[in-house]
C-alpha cells in the first residue's frame, strides 16, 4: 500500500510507502526511515485506511525497524492513529522500536502508553540513557532528534540561562509588592501552575502569578471562547481579578516563567506553549509548532497577541518564527517585547 502525500511546504509531491502485511486479523505497517511531517501524513492515512476497512483488523502492529528519525509530526500521527484505533476497539502495538524512536517515546511518556514488542527492552535501556545519562559518562548515547536548528544552538541556550537569571532577580525584587497586591485583592495561592506541552509534546508545569479567581479552572466552561480553533481566549474574562488585569497588561504575571526557562522547559523566545487539550485537537501538520521550545515571547507576542482570533493565525506566526529563526532574530523579538510590555492593547496569553 502506498500513499501519495504533498507537503504544504513544497510544491513537489513525494511518494511515501508504508507497506502493509496482513495475517489473519493482524495488519503490520512498516514505517519509513524518517517520520517527519511529509511521511507522517501518509502514515496516518495508511492506518486510517486500515481502521475503515471492512472488515478491519483486530490488531495493528507498527514496525519501526527501519526508523531512525521521528519528530513532533511523527508523534502526532502516532497519537492520532492510537486514538482512532481505540474508538474502533483495535489494538495498536509497536514492534522493533529503534533507540532513536524509543528516546522520543520516553521523552514524552508515550513508552508507558503503547504496548511495545520485540527489541523494546534493549531500546528502552538505550533511550533512558539519552534522557538520564550522566554528564561525565564516556559513552556516547543516541541523541534525540534535532527537529529545528534552535534546539541544537548552545548560544541560544546560553542566552536563555543568562536572561532567566536576570529575570529571576527582577522577579525577586518585585515579589513582595506583587504578593501583597494579590493577597489583598483575592486571598488564595500566589502562584498558578498549569500543564503545558513543550518541545516534541513533552508536558511540563508552567508557572505564573495568579491573575484569576481561585476556582478559575472550574469556571472555564462558563466562559465563552472568543477565538476559533484549538486554543482559548476571552478578552473580558470575568474570572480575571482587578490586580490580575494589571499583571496581565504589564506581563508581570509571567515573571515566574523565567524558572521554566532556566530549567530548559521553555526558551526566552519561541512559540506559544499549548495546553494538552489543545494538542489533542491538532492535525498532523500542526504538530510542527512543537518542533521548537515554547517561549515567554515570540511572533504571537509582538504581533498583537490580543488580536489573534483564529488558530490558523497562531500556526502561521509559529511557523514564521521557525522559518526566520536566528540568534539575531531572537534578540530582535526580545527588544520588541520590551518595547510593548506596557502597551494596554498587548493583552494576555
Amino acid at each position: 500500500m502506498a500513499t501519495k502525500v504533498q507537503s504544504f511546504m513544497t510544491s513537489q509531491p513525494t511518494e511515501v510507502n508504508f507497506p502493509v502485511t496482513s495475517l489473519n486479523e493482524t495488519a503490520i505497517v512498516q514505517v519509513s526511515p524518517r517520520l517527519s511531517v511529509l511521511e507522517a501524513v501518509g502514515f496516518k492515512q495508511t492506518c486510517q485506511d486500515l481502521t475503515q476497512a471492512n472488515p478491519y483488523p483486530q490488531k495493528i502492529i507498527i514496525d519501526f525497524q527501519q526508523t531512525i528519525f521521528m519528530d513532533s509530526s511523527g508523534l502526532g500521527a502516532l497519537v492520532s492513529n492510537y486514538k482512532t484505533a481505540q474508538e474502533q476497539g483495535i489494538t495498536i502495538i509497536l514492534r522493533n522500536v529503534t533507540p532513536q524512536v524509543m528516546a522520543v517515546l520516553t521523552l514524552t511518556g508515550l513508552d508507558q502508553v503503547f504496548p511495545i514488542e520485540s527489541s523494546s527492552d534493549a531500546a528502552l535501556i538505550e533511550a533512558k540513557s539519552v534522557i538520564e545519562a550522566p554528564k561525565n559518562s564516556s559513552r556516547k548515547p543516541e541523541p534525540l532528534p534535532t527537529t529545528h536548528p534552535s534546539i541544537a544552538s548552545w548560544m541560544k541556550r546560553l542566552i536563555d540561562i543568562v536572561g532567566s537569571l536576570v529575570g529571576l532577580v527582577i522577579t525577586g525584587v518585585l515579589l513582595i509588592p506583587i504578593v501583597v497586591a494579590i493577597t489583598i485583592d483575592d486571598p488564595g495561592p500566589i502562584l498558578f501552575s498549569q500543564t503545558r506541552c513543550g518541545w516534541m509534546g513533552k508536558r511540563f508545569k508552567i508557572w505564573k502569578f495568579r491573575s484569576m479567581c481561585v476556582d478559575a479552572e472550574a469556571k472555564k466552561a462558563l466562559v465563552k471562547n472568543q477565538v476559533q480553533g484549538a486554543f482559548f481566549k476571552n478578552e473580558n474574562d470575568p474570572r480575571i481579578t482587578k490586580v490580575g488585569r494589571f499583571l496581565r497588561r504589564t506581563s508581570l504575571d509571567e515573571l515566574p516563567q523565567f524558572w521554566n526557562v532556566l530549567k530548559g522547559d521553555m526558551s526566552l523566545v519561541g512559540t506559544r506553549p499549548p495546553t494538552p487539550d489543545e494538542v489533542e485537537r491538532y492535525e498532523v501538520p500542526e504538530w510542527q509548532r512543537l518542533d521548537v521550545k515554547p517561549g515567554m515571547t515570540g511572533e504571537w507576542q509582538v504581533n498583537g497577541r490580543s488580536t489573534v482570533r483564529s488558530f490558523e493565525d497562531v500556526i502561521r506566526l509559529d511557523l514564521q518564527y521557525q522559518k526566520n529563526w536566528s540568534l539575531l532574530y531572537d534578540l530582535k523579538l526580545i527588544f520588541k517585547t520590551v518595547a510593548i510590555l506596557f502597551n494596554r492593547k498587548s493583552g494576555a496569553v
